[in-house]
């Protein structure tokens, strides 16, 4: 992904009003990013654990999503995979996060995602998931990429329908 930064990010939400968009929590670090190795730009909001945010490049385009994650089952112990990804969890390591679609209808998609959103780290192992969190794939890592940059266009456009 090409380096982006805050007013870029601010104006690529589709599912947001303009109040929203202002009082979002823009990373701080965006310089610092590992663009070259991340595939969208994906974040917790620090104040607010049960919101994150996903901006990804669409036709050219950046595209922006508010989520909204639902609250995990305390004390239970699962293996879950993220739909993006397809990288496996244990414990809260993925979470179901809700994509209000625009237009203010109250319909809203929801997706299996990595919990901290670092995806793209998951795939280059640049991110430790941990035993038994990446399944053995024949699919070389270009393959793992191009797949995930395919589910997440996906899950953009489901929102964005």
């Amino acid at each position: 992904m090409r380096s982006i930064v805050e007013r870029e990010i601010r104006a690529s939400f589709v599912n947001c009003t303009k109040g929203e968009v202002k009082r979002l929590a823009v990373p701080r670090d965006l310089d610092t990013r590992p663009w070259d190795d991340l595939d969208f730009l994906g974040w917790q909001d620090l104040s607010s654990p049960g919101r994150a945010y996903l901006v990804a490049e669409r036709d050219d385009k950046l595209v922006g999503v508010a989520l909204r994650r639902a609250n995990p089952h305390a004390g239970h112990v699962r293996r879950s995979m993220c739909s993006l990804c397809l990288t496996t969890h244990t414990g809260d390591g993925v979470s179901l996060m809700t994509a209000r679609r625009p237009g203010g209808s109250g319909n809203s998609v929801g997706a299996y995602i990595c919990t901290d959103l670092a995806c793209s780290l998951y795939l280059r192992g640049k991110k430790d998931v941990g035993p038994g969190g990446l399944m053995p794939e024949s699919l070389t890592l270009e393959e793992k990429i191009d797949r995930t940059a395919v589910n997440v266009t996906e899950f953009l456009q489901k929102v964005t329908q």
